[in-house]
């Protein structure tokens, strides 16, 4: 019996469109072209999700590092401080004190500076 395989290359084709959704004519129009973004796209996003940390780990560094300027103190002698006198606080939420709550931060460096 003869075997049509249009059915499955349509398929295969359609979800290369689905994927190519919101590009340029050319990588939606084209499936080898849209095959070719969509697996670059991919790549992108794979190493952008690696960026992003290192991103907000530079961000939490910066904010932690101006409110320790003025609370007296710099960014490395704070953080030495944190690691001796043991207080397990990550950079994410030292920012986050740092801006929303500087009351709390000050109080942070004192327990430090003692």
């Amino acid at each position: 019996m003869r075997v049509k395989r249009g059915t499955t290359s349509h398929a295969r084709h359609n979800k290369i469109r689905k994927q190519t959704k919101g590009m340029t004519h050319s990588n939606r129009a084209s499936v080898k072209r849209g095959r070719q973004a969509v697996i670059k796209g991919l790549q992108f996003a794979t190493r952008d999700r690696k960026n992003k940390k290192r991103t907000f780990r530079q961000l939490w560094n910066t904010r932690i590092g101006i409110a320790a300027k003025l609370n007296g103190t710099n960014y490395s002698k704070f953080i030495n401080g944190l690691k001796k006198e043991k207080i397990e606080l990550d950079r994410k939420i030292l920012a986050e004190l740092a801006v929303s709550e500087p009351k709390v931060f000050s109080e942070i460096v004192k327990s430090i500076k003692k």
